[in-house]
């Protein structure tokens, strides 16, 4: 009966730590750890593990730990190099990472603001233009009023002075003609008086 108790105390015990598999943690300090190929410095050495390096924890014990590399090789280290905080280094890595992005980001919307800088100052363009077109296209249509008016006023004046002229060639025939009633009266008077001095002296 003991000897079955011993065994499920020591399959909770397993249970429990193998619960803790998967644990993400860093190797702490500032030196090089070593992974083995078991929980114990018999163990032959698998790699050097340098300080800061990610991995995962896949059976925590008191002394020793079961690792995860992130090139997913496997083996023993020392429990006490483990910590659960990222080292400096990561977040020194991270917050590089995120001024990038930032970096990238604010790049990013320089660009936009030119591009609608450069959009805004066309859309002014075409405004001014526009302004312009339809200033001149109001000066256009006075201009071509005050022409329209000209070319009423021109075609009266020249009614007038065709009228003037015909006028003038009225009275210019008027004048010959009274000229020429005149000449010929007296004409008639010359002669009539001519033949009566010529019976006078007979």
């Amino acid at each position: 009966m003991i000897k079955w108790m011993k065994i499920f105390v020591i399959l909770c015990v397993w249970g429990w730590v193998s619960g803790v598999g998967a644990q993400e943690m860093y190797v702490s300090g500032i030196t090089k750890i070593t992974m083995r190929t078991g929980p114990g410095v018999e163990h032959k050495i698998l790699a050097m593990l340098e300080s800061g390096s990610r991995l995962e924890v896949m059976e925590y014990q008191s002394d020793w730990s079961l690792v995860q590399t992130e090139n997913q090789k496997q083996g023993w280290v020392l429990t006490r190099f483990l910590t659960e905080d990222k080292p400096l280094t990561f977040q020194v890595e991270t917050l590089k990472k995120e001024n990038k992005d930032l970096a990238d980001a604010l790049e990013k919307l320089d660009t936009q603001n030119q591009t609608l800088a450069e959009k805004n100052d066309a859309l002014a363009d075409i405004e001014k233009k526009y302004r312009d077109l339809k200033q001149a296209s109001a000066d256009f249509m006075e201009l071509n009023e005050k022409y329209q008016a000209l070319v009423q006023l021109s075609k009266e004046q020249a009614q007038q002075i065709s009228m003037l002229k015909e006028n003038l060639n009225n009275e210019a025939m008027l004048w010959f003609l009274s000229g020429a009633g005149v000449f010929i009266v007296g004409l008639i008077l010359g002669l009539s008086t001519r033949k009566k001095k010529r019976h006078s002296l007979l």
